[in-house]
């Protein structure tokens, strides 16, 4: 199943659009390599995140599990709104 979600943060309240932000920066995401552990594995999810900003555009992509746990909060808060679009 493919799940996709794009989420604009000029479209969100305040304190959600820094929630993001701030999960985006402590996630280091910018700094983060562009694959992390991306062969697939029966029954575990992969996931193809990009965030682009007015300066620059990255995307990792990161296997369930292989994933850094600084960046889990920014999946968690995402696949949360794949699932209940705000």
């Amino acid at each position: 199943m493919l799940m996709s979600v794009s989420i604009d943060t000029n479209k969100l309240a305040p304190t959600e659009a820094n929630q993001v932000k701030s999960m985006v920066e402590e996630a280091g995401f910018f700094e983060l390599p562009e694959a992390i552990a991306t062969s697939a594995q029966p029954d575990r999810f992969q996931y193809h995140l990009t965030v682009a900003d007015p300066k620059r555009k990255h995307t990792v992509t990161v296997s369930e599990s292989s994933m850094p746990g600084n960046l889990k909060p920014l999946v968690d808060w995402l696949m949360d709104a794949a699932r209940h679009p705000r």
